[in-house]
């Protein structure tokens, strides 16, 4: 089954906070709802972007999507 990386972006000199800060929330939201989502981080792209993201299955995105309204998703590639 495949895999997508829902992403939230965060711009600016407290980029890295605000992810980290989101990356709580995402944890918290997926402790609440008792889902199976193994994969979330914070990820820097540069000093002044930074993305919070989880990885869910195709299957089970739609709700999690609408719940959470991620600014952009990706098919996921494991490292």
């Amino acid at each position: 089954m495949r895999k997508l990386k829902l992403i939230w972006d965060f711009r600016g000199p407290d980029a890295k906070q605000i992810a980290l800060h989101h990356l709580v929330h995402l944890k918290e939201y997926v402790a609440i709802n008792n889902l199976d989502i193994n994969i979330f981080e914070t990820e820097s792209i540069n000093d002044m972007h930074w993305i919070a993201f989880l990885v869910v299955d195709e299957a089970n995105m739609k709700p999690i999507r609408d719940a959470l309204k991620p600014h952009r998703g990706q098919v996921y590639q494991t490292p």
